[in-house]
């Protein structure tokens, strides 16, 4: 039992978390738009930041978990949002959060990101890299030029870069280091309202025919179970990973992309790595 924050918590899969959270006895301090503790727009900075001191101040300084659940789906014309909430909707907060996480001890953070990250075309690599150099206007303008398919193409590269950024972190030693064990679920098609709204809408043909090697859609409930043991005792050991639950569709178009050997030209970082762990203090001590 513990402090948790939920981001996205009034409907879906946040609000579906939150609900097992304080089933098993936890507080929960929920975060959106409307019918939340905290009432915040993530897409704007003045939202960002009414987030992140509205959870330090409910939670009294000290977070024993947190999971960032909102986002935005595919839409035309709405690039720069998407990649607000999406990206620095979880970012921000979890930078501002961290000295909270680190007051825990041992604080699990669950960051959503999609299997988009795997099953998308036409994303431009280097508006991945303007997003974790933060400069999210030249992502922007590198995403519109996907006339067509902009909006998938900034769902797809902000879940990207947050996954990136995610584990990057997660092996930091301001985060791991601290007892924080940050990690990203990444669901493919779950029936949420955002879910129904897309099945409901002109496209809903295309999200259809979505390959499902296992034939159904995920539920939020499903999601939650995972969410929960990726916060619980169970995920001491789990640092950086990135959890694919879509129903076997990343399997299905990419099934020999991983794993992977080691290649030759990242073997000099490898052995860095080794040589610096003991005298950085990364290494298992008992």
């Amino acid at each position: 039992m513990g402090v948790h924050a939920v981001t996205g918590a009034a409907s879906g899969i946040g609000r579906a978390v939150a609900d097992r959270l304080r089933a098993d006895g936890n507080r929960v301090v929920t975060v959106d738009l409307h019918d939340a503790d905290v009432i915040a727009d993530l897409s704007t900075a003045t939202g960002r930041r009414a987030a992140i001191e509205g959870v330090l101040d409910s939670a009294g300084g000290r977070l024993d978990g947190v999971v960032l659940a909102a986002g935005l789906g595919p839409a035309k014309g709405r690039e720069r949002m998407i990649v607000e909430v999406n990206m620095l909707g979880v970012t921000e907060l979890l930078e501002g959060w961290r000295s909270a996480l680190a007051t825990a001890g041992d604080a699990k953070v669950v960051v959503f990101g999609s299997n988009s990250t795997t099953t998308t075309p036409f994303v431009p690599r280097r508006a991945i890299g303007d997003l974790l150099d933060g400069d999210v206007d030249a992502a922007v303008r590198k995403v519109r030029r996907r006339v067509g398919v902009s909006g998938p193409v900034a769902y797809a590269t902000s879940k990207i870069a947050v996954t990136q950024w995610s584990r990057s972190k997660a092996v930091a030693d301001e985060w791991a280091g601290a007892g924080i064990r940050l990690n990203v679920i990444a669901p493919g098609p779950v029936l949420t309202p955002l879910l129904q709204s897309q099945l409901d809408s002109s496209t809903g043909s295309q999200v259809r025919s979505f390959p499902l090697p296992s034939r159904r859609f995920g539920t939020p409930e499903q999601l939650a179970d995972w969410v929960l043991m990726m916060l619980s005792p169970s995920a001491d050991f789990l640092v950086g990973s990135v959890i694919v639950v879509d129903g076997g569709t990343d399997a299905l178009i990419r099934t020999r992309s991983w794993p992977r050997p080691l290649p030759v030209r990242a073997v000099p970082r490898f052995l860095w790595q080794m040589y610096r762990a003991p005298r950085d203090g990364r290494v298992a001590t008992y």
